[in-house]
């Protein structure tokens, strides 16, 4: 037996030894789950901060278990030689020119373009999905690259448009990746208020995002906080679908509930390429996990990640059997739409880390709404990997 077949056998044999571990680890889980909990010391059991509406609560069988999947996947890839790698090939970002009718445009696509005009270029949507304003997102994208999302009136004009990819082009030479003093500088002061026919509402974003109303449009400028403050994602909103909005938060309906999770999953998706992380799967099973989180929180007016229960996320999704190896949970609540309530967990440490997860397999996004109308948000992130 040469050398070369000796060495392979030897490290069949330990892989095949280390499998077996995790799977007694796995099946035996109940009897040392509880024990091992109680001697986690305090520094790493429990955490929590605030950003706004946002909640991050670090469990402490979330941090336990997302370790051992972490150090068990870098012991295999130092086995194997192996790293974790995309699902997908690079799209090239296409050409941009500086708009001629608006100050900004988003794939050189313009407020006032026409559906037919988008659609020459990306060809059709990937989804349509309703919005906050009474109409739909139309998603396009490639894998998830040169992401925009695109909002119709009723005679398929383009009324709203929204990217996190580097596809904004400004006669303003704003681009993606610019800081926050320089968009300042460049266009002053931003709005401290948003007026329209039936309500105000005050312009609180907590160094978030900006609001420019320019050329009858609302130009929302979102910077990444722990990024030194870059602009990270952009959305326009023609001034007449704004105002069209009668109520602070629109009526929550099925449509509207299914629209909110399909368009934070496109988002999570759309952040996760942009760091070269893999596209996550849509989890039907544990979106219903998710969207029951979501309705008892709204029913019985309480935000945690530990229900009436006391029950856990974890526990929450074992009891709808759903197998995992390492899982997380994201939290938001009060935001208008996903793309608020997404920008805002990526400006918290604890909700980014999940975002950005490169173990993570699997998403599900639950959304419901309480007697004000005001969403809340529950997203499952799973993985079911044994390496």
């Amino acid at each position: 037996m040469t050398e070369l077949k000796k060495v392979g056998i030897a490290i069949f044999k330990r892989l095949l030894f280390l499998l077996l571990i995790i799977l007694l680890a796995i099946w035996t889980k109940p009897l040392w789950e509880e024990p091992v909990r109680d001697i986690i010391p305090d520094a790493v059991s429990d955490t929590f901060s605030s950003a706004g509406d946002f909640i991050n609560d670090v469990i402490d069988n979330d941090f336990y278990f997302r370790q051992v999947s972490d150090q068990t996947t870098s012991f295999f890839n130092s086995m194997t030689g192996s790293e974790t790698e995309r699902e997908y090939e690079q799209v090239e970002t296409p050409e941009l020119t500086t708009p001629e009718e608006q100050s900004f445009s988003i794939g050189n696509v313009e407020i006032g373009d026409t559906r037919n005009q988008v659609e020459e270029v990306y060809g059709e949507a990937e989804r349509q999905s309703e919005n906050e304003y009474g109409v739909e997102w139309f998603t396009y994208h490639e894998n998830y690259q040169n992401f925009m999302m695109v909002a119709y009136d009723e005679q398929e004009m383009v009324r709203g448009l929204f990217t996190n990819q580097d596809l904004l082009s400004s006669q303003h030479d704003i681009a993606l990746g610019d800081p926050k003093t320089f968009v300042n500088e460049t266009l002053g002061e931003p709005e401290e208020m948003i007026r329209n026919g039936w309500f105000n509402y005050k312009i609180e974003s907590e160094g978030e995002y900006d609001v420019y109303h320019m050329d009858g449009t609302y130009v929302t400028m979102f910077y990444d906080l722990h990024e030194a403050d870059e602009v990270t994602a952009v959305q326009l909103i023609d001034e007449d679908l704004e105002s069209a909005k009668s109520t602070l938060y629109t009526p929550g309906s099925e449509a509207l509930k299914e629209g909110l999770e399909y368009q934070l999953f496109d988002l999570t998706n759309a952040t996760r390429v942009k760091q070269e992380l893999s596209i996550l799967e849509w989890d039907e099973a544990v979106r219903e996990t998710a969207r029951k989180h979501s309705t008892d929180m709204a029913v019985n007016q309480f935000f945690s990640h530990t229900n009436l229960q006391n029950q856990s996320p974890f526990e929450r999704m074992e009891a709808d059997d759903i197998a995992f190896t390492s899982a997380g949970e994201n939290l938001a609540y009060g935001q208008f739409s996903s793309i608020f309530a997404h920008q805002g967990l990526l400006n918290s440490l604890g909700h980014r880390e999940n975002i950005l997860h490169e173990d993570f397999t699997h998403l599900g996004v639950g959304v419901d709404f309480n007697e004000s109308d005001q969403p809340f948000y529950t997203e499952n992130f799973f993985s079911n990997r044994l390496y």
